[in-house]
């Protein structure tokens, strides 16, 4: 996208995985295979924010699954 200082007016959606995973995509744009859309849109900043609410632990899903079996088991 072309910008010449002037504000982005951009609008985005934030999209989720099966790993849980989050990641921001242009409204639209098609989800890929994967991929499904989180219930958040808006300006960048706005998605960005919200993915750094709710994605506090960055491990993929399996990783922390595996964690917490080996914890259980001591």
């Amino acid at each position: 996208m072309y910008q010449d200082n002037k504000k982005d007016i951009t609008i985005y959606k934030v999209v989720v995985n099966h790993k849980e995973q989050y990641s921001i995509w242009l409204t639209d744009q098609a989800n890929a295979i994967g991929w499904k859309d989180a219930g958040k849109s808006g300006p960048k900043q706005k998605c960005l924010d919200y993915i750094k609410e709710v994605w506090t632990d960055i491990r993929p899903l399996s990783l922390r699954k595996k964690m917490e079996s080996f914890a259980l088991r001591k």
